[in-house]
């Protein structure tokens, strides 16, 4: 059998899952990084089944809610419970040289992984320039 004697490690431990700390963030961590003319976000959501993940983008405010599910039986005793169970949902605000309408989501072995184009008219790109100098040198010919 399992003890334990720290009176304040559970209250700690829940502490912990609602805010977070420096080195473990709450419920959804995730990166970010640019790819390829993309956006990528990567969530991580171990123990959570697809079917429980909802997205969507409503004004450039992307939100991903997903439910990690109580997987004991109701006549089992927990003996220790660290994994955090139930809602969470994370909200980014996505930049306007994003193309949000071509959004493509992905999920394997727990993380779910979002591409979103960078938009076409916030792609750098060349512009020329006119010279208005052969035009008056033909003038004054």
């Amino acid at each position: 059998m399992l003890m334990r004697t720290d009176p304040f490690r559970e209250l700690d431990r829940i502490t912990q899952q609602v805010f977070g700390t420096a080195a473990r963030p709450a419920a959804m961590p995730m990166d970010a990084w640019q790819e390829n003319g993309e956006f990528v976000v990567s969530f991580d959501l171990p123990g959570v089944d697809v079917d429980s993940v909802d997205l969507n983008i409503e004004r450039n405010v992307l939100t991903v809610r997903a439910e990690r599910r109580d997987q004991t039986q109701p006549n089992v005793e927990l003996v220790i419970s660290e994994r955090p169970r139930g809602v969470f949902s994370r909200q980014l605000i996505l930049g306007d040289t994003l193309d949000t309408d071509k959004v493509k989501a992905s999920y394997n072995a727990g993380v779910l992984t979002l591409r979103i184009p960078i938009a076409e008219q916030a792609k750098p790109r060349k512009i020329e320039i006119d010279s208005k100098q052969d035009s008056m040198h033909e003038i004054g010919s």
